[in-house]
């Protein structure tokens, strides 16, 4: 996959280094040609200098061709903007933003882009966010036969209750994370856009929990 980032201080270098070192190509771009040195000179993505949020500097990091497009400069405005041209204009799936200020998190989670706060945010919490199929898991047990992971959801499954998902999966929902925040919820609990769902699945479970997490809801008898 191709992965634009916009932003080449500590975290959006190490964003880069680490997709590089799992196969993906990386594009990053950055207003400071200087930046790029924190790359180090085994980067072998692209360095784009210009403004994150203008289509023709997304172009030339070849937004065109992406799977995922994240949003780390420093400003947080900048940052949504960002995000949201990548997800408007070219349709860009998998995209992120980082923020500063928590308190605007409900409102970019309202306009379908998953935000991360600073005083919670790691290069890793963005990574599940980039590449939420077959993410690493959050905890496996000392056996390694049980873990716990963030599992890619349907939009099919939004305004179907937990239970549900849970008795036609066979998974544990371990908890959510609703705009931002981690909530435990109760079998009545309903799904909405936006929901990360993280569950505690069998290691040997997780492509077919996956397949199922994908495909959505059964068809109700009747339908």
């Amino acid at each position: 996959m191709h992965i634009v980032i916009m932003g080449c201080g500590r975290v959006g270098a190490a964003l880069a280094q680490t997709l590089e070192q799992q196969g993906h190509t990386v594009a990053v771009i950055d207003r400071d040609p200087t930046a790029f040195r924190r790359l180090g000179s085994g980067f072998g993505g692209r360095r784009v200098t210009g403004v994150g949020f203008d289509q023709d500097t997304l172009r030339e990091a070849g937004i065109e061709e992406a799977g995922a497009f994240a949003a780390v400069s420093s400003g947080d405005n900048s940052n949504i903007i960002a995000a949201r041209v990548a997800r408007e204009m070219f349709g860009i799936e998998h995209v992120a933003a980082r923020i500063y200020d928590p308190r605007r998190a409900e409102v970019y989670q309202r306009l379908g882009i998953p935000t991360v706060a600073t005083v919670r945010w790691t290069a890793d919490q963005m990574l599940r966010r980039l590449l939420p199929s077959g993410a690493e898991p959050l905890w496996r047990d000392p056996t390694g036969g049980v873990q716990l992971a963030e599992v890619h959801t349907s939009p099919a499954w939004i305004g179907h209750r937990i239970s549900r998902l849970q008795d036609e999966t066979g998974v544990r929902v371990a908890f959510l994370t609703r705009f931002g925040e981690a909530m435990i919820p109760s079998s009545q609990t309903v799904l909405q856009d936006g929901d990360l769902v993280h569950v505690m699945m069998r290691t040997e479970d997780v492509a077919e929990i996956e397949a199922a997490f994908a495909k959505g809801p059964e068809e109700e008898a009747g339908h």
